[in-house]
Parts: C-alpha cells; structure tokens; sequence
C-alpha cells in the first residue's frame, strides 16, 4: 500500500487495519481508497461565470451541471433564487457560481456588472468570463476585464455563440481581450463545451485553498447573514461595542461586506456582515439577487453562519433559502432569534410553533435569543459559536464507529425490499469540517434509513451546530450482473 496516499482523516494504524476489514468483506481496495479520499477532501472548488446580460451565462450553465436548472429567459437580467451549483466533469466536481440573474440599471449598466462579477470573483478559485462572439468586445466586457485582473484569479475565456465554422473568426477576435486563447462554444448546441470544460479544469485547483482563519493564532471567521433589515449591522455594532456599521431604517443600507476584527470573551474573531446593499423599491429584485450572491461569497469565506431571524416576523421563504444555502455550504451554524424582546406572549406562542415546523432542517444547530439593539444575551453568542465549531471539527475514531454502526444494525435493521435486506457492513470519518462519513453496505440504503443513521450519530456523539455529509458505497456484486 502507498504510504503517501491521503488517509482522510484516518491515522495509519487505523487506516491499515480499516483497509483489512475492507478486504474481507470483498470491497475493491481502490474503490475503498477512492470514497475516503473523495468524501476526505472537503469544499469544492468554485467556478464564477461572468459576463454582461445576454451573453448565454444561463444556458452555459445549464450546459456545465447537465440539467436546466437555471432559469433561462429571453430578457437579460432575470433573478434566480439559486445562484451556486454542483457540476462534474471528467470524473471530478466543483461549484458554479451563475451570476445571470441580475437587473441591468440598478446602478447603470457598468456599475451593475462590476458589482455582479466582484461578488462572485471573491469567492471563485477560478473564473469563467462569458462573451457573445457575434456582438465582439464591448466597454462592458473590457470593464468585466480590468476586474478580473484586478482580482488576479485564474481566467479561461469563452467566446459564445459560435454555431459554425464561420464564427470561428468572430472568436478569434476576442484575443484583443488580453486574457489568451478564446475557446469557441455554443451553449445553445453544446459545441465546444468539452475543450471549454478541460481547460477550466486545468485552471481549477484540486481542492481549493481553506479561505477561513485555521492558521495558529489566525481569528476564526464568521458571517453574520439573514434577509434584509433583520439586524445584521446592529448586532455587528453591539458584539462589537461601537457603531462600526452605518445602521439605518431602510432595507439593505450596507453595501459591501464588512470584516470587522472584534475581542468577545479574550478571543478576536473576525465578523463578515454581509446585510444587503442599498436599493430602491422598483429595483428590488436585481439588489436582492446581489445579496444572495454577496452571502454566497462571505459564507464561503467564512467558517461559521450566524443566522440572523427577524422573531417580529413569520418564517419566510427568504429565511429558508438562506438557511439551506448555509447548510449545502458545509458551515457550522447558529440561529439568532433577534428582536425578542419585542415580542408579546401570543406572537411567541406562534413562533416556537413556527420554529418546530419550519425549522426541522437546523434543529441541531445552537440557538440563541437575542435583541441586538438592547444587547440582551449577546453574551451567549459566543459560547454558541463554539459549540458549533466544536461540532464541526468532532471527530470519532473509526473502532468507536463501527462498534456503534455494529449496535444500530443489530437492533434497527434496513427494511427487507424487494426481497433484499441491506445492511451497513462498516464505516469511516473521512473529513472533519464538516464531518463527512463513508458507508460501506451491502445494497442501497434508502433516504430514510440514511437520515435515521445521521440522528443516532448525532444522539451518540454531539455533532452540534454542524451539518454531516453521509456518502454509501455499495459492495459490486463480482462474477455476476446485478
């Protein structure tokens, strides 16, 4: 065996004895090595995809994930909910970050697409900087150009709309940008996308560099995000002890994400608020869409997500966006209920109501009831913070696991389908940050089985204020078909 190979998180001792056990229950040791090191390597790296509206950033989109999952309209500028998506290509996957859905005037046109691309550039490993080959260079695009060299983040340059032979020239054109070699494609007929996607993998890392604060001695870095006007700033000015933050009536009056270096309880964290930026009414939809993309950006910075909750308004659909895009992130997470002081007994009657429904999906995650405007239990932000830190980096021994994977089997079995019982032969913690476990089994197991299996390593072993990734590798039959 390779002693350089990459355990995961698995010490040697461990790791050989573990590779033994894989063995014996017939499991390809390749296979076995591959799902450690794949569930073992964390984050994974993210791709922008910039360029002026109507240039086909959508569609190409579409092309990269292999489904059409952003909305794609014939009028430049229409707001998604979602902006980041997983993609595979050539056996390994990173994140898009589309940037296609915002209002072109919000600030007049150049403005807008700076303020689009750069909240995507901050968080990218690499960039994909989409332009139409029939239209050529325009101010716009050299604009989008000086921002990408300003943010000096790896570029390939794809010249869209090139349906034939006779286009090839249009995109040669597009040397003049100055960012090398124009990769001619259409997103509309999937020309070129192969040559497109190997040369963004060559740019792309591995795995991408930890953006957050693991250095010795380094601050660990939080975001504070939420909807609009639910009290980012003012909890920033409060943790912080000083109006470090222009607080104002108005939704969304922070305009760019602030990193504030704050002393809580003898630790310096490092705050990132990331409140939405200012807009009028009519312009709503594009600032909004800048927001998600803003909080996208700091949450991938950051290693903490305090999620901030307006408690004097219902749960909405905003706040659940926001959570989960916090959670398919990998952050650990803390739920702030602010405002509670305002409440009266009925509104807080209905909201733990509310709380238990629309809230089941971060049930683990550390809750604090806070009013940022009175300071009321800011002092029980901290500890939180690092409960779920503790969480995040929990790691249980491989023997412990399969002991307890070992007592769960026995006394909950699978359900027999099909005339088939599955069962979980053994397992291991690949990664921590978040905990990611690997399931060796005998067939599939169902969603269900799998989110009971994630309650009970919760019950036994903490995990709190952490998502946990579960990935099952199912044992190939050999000598015969399925």
């Amino acid at each position: 065996m390779n002693d350089q190979h990459d355990h995961g998180a698995l010490g040697d001792a461990e790791y050989a004895e573990f590779m033994e056990l894989a063995a014996e229950e017939g499991f390809d040791v390749e296979d076995v090595e591959g799902a450690i090191e794949e569930a073992g390597h964390g984050p994974l790296p993210v791709l922008a995809v910039v360029g002026r509206p109507n240039v086909g950033k959508s569609t190409l989109v579409n092309r990269i994930i292999g489904r059409r999952e952003a909305v794609v309209e014939d009028k430049p500028g229409v707001t998604r909910d979602r902006v980041t998506y997983e993609a595979e290509w050539a056996g390994r996957r990173f994140k898009v970050v589309d940037t296609g859905g915002w209002e072109q005037d919000v600030l007049g046109i150049d403005a807008s697409v700076a303020a689009q691309a750069e909240y995507a550039i901050e968080a990218a490993d690499a960039c994909l900087f989409v332009v139409d080959a029939t239209v050529g260079a325009t101010d716009t695009d050299e604009a989008v150009v000086k921002l990408l060299r300003r943010a000096g983040k790896p570029v390939v340059l794809a010249a869209n709309k090139v349906d034939g032979q006779s286009g090839e020239a249009d995109a040669a054109m597009l040397w003049s940008l100055g960012l090398g070699e124009p990769f001619p494609v259409s997103s509309l007929h999937g020309r070129g996308t192969g040559d497109l996607l190997d040369e963004v993998l060559r740019k792309l890392p591995e795995a991408p560099e930890q953006r957050f604060g693991n250095a010795v001695g380094g601050p660990r870095r939080i975001a504070l995000i939420g909807r609009p006007n639910v009290g980012k700033s003012s909890l920033l000015n409060k943790v912080a002890g000083e109006d470090r933050v222009v607080v104002n009536e108005l939704a969304g009056t922070t305009r760019d994400p602030v990193d504030e270096l704050i002393e809580l309880g003898g630790v310096t964290w490092k705050f990132v608020d990331t409140a939405g930026i200012r807009k009028k009414v009519h312009l709503q939809e594009g600032a909004d869409y800048y927001a998600s993309l803003r909080t996208a950006a700091a949450v991938e910075k950051a290693e903490v997500a305090v999620i901030l909750i307006d408690t004097t308004d219902s749960i909405s659909v905003q706040d659940q966006r926001i959570i989960t895009m916090a959670v398919e992130s990998g952050r650990a997470i803390v739920i702030a209920y602010n405002k509670w002081d305002e409440l009266d007994e009925e509104r807080r009657y209905y909201l733990e109501r509310e709380i238990e429904t629309e809230m089941q999906q971060v049930s683990w995650a550390p809750r604090v009831n806070v009013s940022a405007k009175t300071g009321r239990h800011m002092e029980k932000l901290v500890p939180a913070i690092e409960t779920a830190l503790a969480g995040w980096e929990t790691r249980v021994p491989t023997g412990r696991l399969n002991a307890f994977l070992g007592e769960i089997v026995a006394a909950h079995p699978h359900p027999v389908r099909g005339g088939k019982q599955p069962r979980i032969l053994f397992g291991t913690q690949a990664g921590t940050k978040p905990p990611r476990f690997v399931l060796f089994a005998s067939g599939f197991l169902e969603a269900g089985y799998r989110r009971f299996i994630e309650r009970r390593l919760r019950e036994e072993f903490g995990f709190e204020g952490t998502p946990i990734h579960i990935s099952v590798r199912v044992r190939e039959k050999r000598g015969r078909k399925k």
